[in-house]
């Protein structure tokens, strides 16, 4: 009778923990069409995988003990297409799944083991900052720093956070310094609430312009993708993880190739204008040359004069970096300076190699630029690249000017530089040179124009570059997936893993 007395305690106490926060705030998620936090990882993870760990956690003051089921944070091991991953959901129906001494403890192993067995972590994140009054005093400030590593970043292992609610608190945190972050339109993330902020500040503060999608997509550029629900943002972490390793000891997995993803490589000469001041979507040219539909866009509303964004090639994956002219002509801002650098950092730390398509005029120079550090983000943007230690591959399309040259993979910042006969080479637009070198303006003498501009041209082109032996090879455009495919069999062979020189490098930056 013992036995079963113990079994039906065991019983009460799951169903308790399974209610969360109560059916009243269950009810009201559902009406809005929101996923709660369960409801979260059945999407998330492969069925009937979820093993919970600290289900009957509580409160750590007696007062809150009777209201905090799992104590707001549910954590636990999963499998995404069969692969081990550690997890932590927020309940927010719990006392907004606010930060505590317990669920704190929680996160904590999770981590600790997710980093100890080579296993992914993800973060969703819906919370309401520090639990109140359990951090205020003497007693709260003795919680804090009893971590030394709660916000250390090494990428042992891929980080990943959602953000599907108000986010403050840790949600914030983990989001800054995850490998990928997705919103869901109508979430926010920020230090704290708009309603602490306007106290604090004494204005009235909008939560979307606090820190909204559109704020964390376009101007801070922590957000990677926004989507339009909670079902669609577990459907990305999923796909990010598809693209890399579940440890940085490992190499990326290699899956098998979609039928027809040779045969639109011969689409690049109807997408590259014949005209060389044309603009163009380079994302059409990637869509060309990756297998199909495997190019899976990061950041796209942020520093949008270059593309960046994990695909497949033959299978493997690799992470892209294209100049996009259809933005600012090409010319590289401090956004895509940093969000170029933070992405060739999380390539590095994770084995997966990295193709540039080129076609950028430089630079974008000006007040503003420097104003924002220009210089300063050019040369992390150097060091980064002299430390990286997977493959590189250059594909010099076009335009490819100054010290972006570099930047971009020129030189020996590239273990292949591959050429189209389009590339132009220079320090500066040949016809802009023309009036520096020179000092004549075609209005003035149109036949001594015409004469210095060949000159300049002729000395920037792919063959002038292929004579010093600075590119390796001068393809046909429609050539450049089978020969990336060529080259990432010699590079790359069966895996690679690299250095990891970068894998301490700052987050959010």
């Amino acid at each position: 009778m013992k036995f079963k007395a113990q079994l039906e305690e065991l019983e009460q106490q799951t169903a308790a923990a399974l209610a969360m926060g109560g059916e009243a705030k269950l009810a009201a998620r559902r009406e809005k069409g929101v996923l709660n936090a369960r409801e979260r990882l059945d999407v998330l993870l492969d069925s009937d995988s979820f093993f919970e760990s600290g289900m009957f956690a509580k409160g750590i003051r007696p007062q809150v003990r009777h209201k905090t089921p799992a104590d707001g944070k549910i954590a636990g091991y999963g499998r995404i297409e069969g692969r081990e991953v550690s997890v932590v959901s927020n309940d927010f129906t719990t006392i907004g799944a606010s930060s505590s001494a317990i669920n704190g403890k929680k996160i904590r192993h999770i981590r600790e083991v997710a980093t100890e067995r080579g296993m992914p972590m993800i973060f969703l994140g819906e919370s309401a900052g520090a639990r109140m009054p359990d951090r205020m005093g003497a007693p709260g400030r003795a919680m804090l720093g009893q971590d030394p590593a709660e916000y250390q970043r090494r990428r042992q292992t891929p980080w990943v956070s959602a953000l599907l609610g108000d986010c403050y608190g840790s949600s914030t945190w983990y989001s800054c310094m995850s490998d990928f972050v997705v919103m869901r339109k109508g979430a926010t993330m920020a230090v704290a609430s708009s309603r602490v902020t306007s106290i604090a500040i004494n204005q009235e503060v909008d939560p979307e312009e606090l820190g909204g999608w559109r704020l964390h997509t376009g101007t801070t550029g922590m957000v990677d993708i926004a989507v339009d629900s909670d079902e669609e943002a577990l459907k990305a972490i999923r796909t990010f993880l598809s693209y890399l390793p579940s440890s940085a000891k490992e190499a990326p997995p290699r899956v098998e190739v979609p039928e027809g993803s040779d045969a639109a490589a011969e689409r690049i000469l109807e997408v590259l204008p014949e005209e060389r001041n044309s603009v163009y979507d380079v994302r059409e040219v990637i869509r060309s040359i990756v297998d199909r539909d495997s190019f899976f866009e990061l950041k796209a509303r942020f520093g949008k004069s270059v593309s960046t964004g994990l695909a497949r090639i033959d299978g493997r994956s690799v992470g892209v970096i294209a100049n996009n002219t259809k933005f600012k002509g090409g010319a590289i801002d401090v956004d895509a300076m940093r969000k170029t650098t933070s992405f060739m950092v999380m390539c590095d730390s994770f084995n997966i190699p990295i193709v540039f398509l080129v076609d950028q005029p430089g630079f974008l120079i000006g007040v503003d630029g420097e104003k924002r550090g220009a210089p300063g983000r050019i040369i992390n943007w150097m060091n980064a690249i002299s430390l990286v230690s997977v493959p590189r591959i250059s594909v010099i399309m076009r335009k490819s000017y100054g010290q972006a040259y570099l930047n971009m993979g020129g030189g020996r910042n590239s273990d292949e530089v591959l050429t189209w006969p389009t590339a132009d080479l220079g320090f500066v637009d040949p016809h802009l040179g023309v009036h520096m070198l020179y000092g004549v303006k075609k209005e003035d003498d149109p036949e001594r124009f015409e004469e210095c501009l060949k000159e300049l041209q002729q000395d920037s082109s792919a063959w002038a570059l292929a004579e010093l032996y600075e590119t390796h090879a001068v393809i046909d455009p429609r050539e450049t997936r089978s020969s990336l495919k060529r080259l990432l069999d010699v590079h790359a062979g069966d895996g690679i893993v690299g250095r990891h020189d970068l894998s301490v490098w700052p987050t959010s930056y």
